[in-house]
């Protein structure tokens, strides 16, 4: 994804500084770790996002070539399985997560897999094939997280794939001018044309009438999904119920910012605010059930 003008410059690609990634996570929708949890699952969930961040700067900003990097990073995770020593410092970091997490491979490989398509794919013609792109984009970072807290069942999963699907919807809505600038529409074009919207109407400084309509319909239809994913607070237990209330919390955050837009995502910041986010956190944890 393209930086937002609200957002703050991304750190070089393998830059393990970690100040620079603790400015990019405060510059997300969510909290990545909350700062009452305990220090153990901080220091887990911020190797997870040093990682998922670092391999989207390899596949958006990376001035080499982007497609034989991601395939040596690839090739160096691997060694995390395989008993040997990544070279990466990052990877390194992350290795300590997941040995001491007894973390499985794939969801880290489907990150990697995510950014090759992202060199080769610019444009999604339905929303399923939109959605099949957030399984491998989105769905994973959540199983991480699951796996983190020892709660990964088939039901949380499938409950977090919807969650993190619904996140990452929500930032290619809040982003709709950044991408288009970055050579990317992740609206589908099925939605374009039934709406009557052409590409060239995401390059003005204002969203038009019928952009408005469409960008609202999209909207909507993430929050739905959000809505369903919501359940799985009620499923975990302990920290990662906390951590993941977390993540949903930001996500409903960010409906409501993008809802006051009023569709006009080209014109107006839909960025939540972190008061926002505690209080529906603290909703999500007294038991309230869906995005409103």
């Amino acid at each position: 994804m393209a930086s937002s003008p609200h957002r703050p410059p991304r750190p070089t690609p393998s830059s393990v500084d970690e100040g620079a990634w603790r400015i990019r996570e405060n510059a997300e929708n969510f909290p990545v770790a909350l700062r009452f949890l305990p220090r153990r699952h901080r220091r887990h969930l911020h190797a997870i996002y040093a990682y998922a961040r670092m391999v989207d700067e390899i596949g958006d900003a990376f001035t080499g070539d982007r497609t034989a990097r991601l395939h040596e990073l690839a090739t160096d995770l691997g060694t995390i399985w395989s008993g040997d020593q990544p070279s990466d410092a990052v990877l390194q970091r992350l290795a300590r997560t997941i040995h001491d997490r007894a973390m499985s491979a794939e969801p880290f490989e489907r990150l990697i897999e995510a950014n090759l398509q992202d060199q080769v794919v610019s444009r999604y013609e339905t929303f399923d094939d939109l959605l099949a792109y957030c399984a491998l984009s989105a769905e994973p970072v959540g199983r991480m997280v699951l796996e983190i807290f020892g709660q990964a069942t088939p039901e949380t999963i499938a409950r977090s794939d919807q969650v993190c699907t619904a996140l990452q919807l929500l930032e290619h809505w809040q982003d709709v001018g950044e991408d288009r600038l970055a050579g990317r529409v992740y609206l589908p074009q099925e939605d374009l044309r039934r709406y009557g919207v052409g590409e060239n109407d995401l390059d003005q400084e204002n969203a038009g009438p019928k952009l408005r309509e469409l960008m609202r319909f999209e909207i909507e239809r993430a929050a739905g999904l959000l809505g369903e994913g919501t359940a799985i607070v009620r499923k975990l237990q302990g920290w990662g119920r906390v951590s993941v209330a977390g993540f949903v919390a930001g996500g409903e955050a960010t409906v409501s910012a993008l809802r006051q837009t009023d569709g006009d995502v080209l014109g107006r910041s839909a960025q939540p605010s972190r008061s926002t986010t505690a209080i529906r956190v603290l909703g999500l944890l007294a038991g309230r059930r869906s995005v409103r």
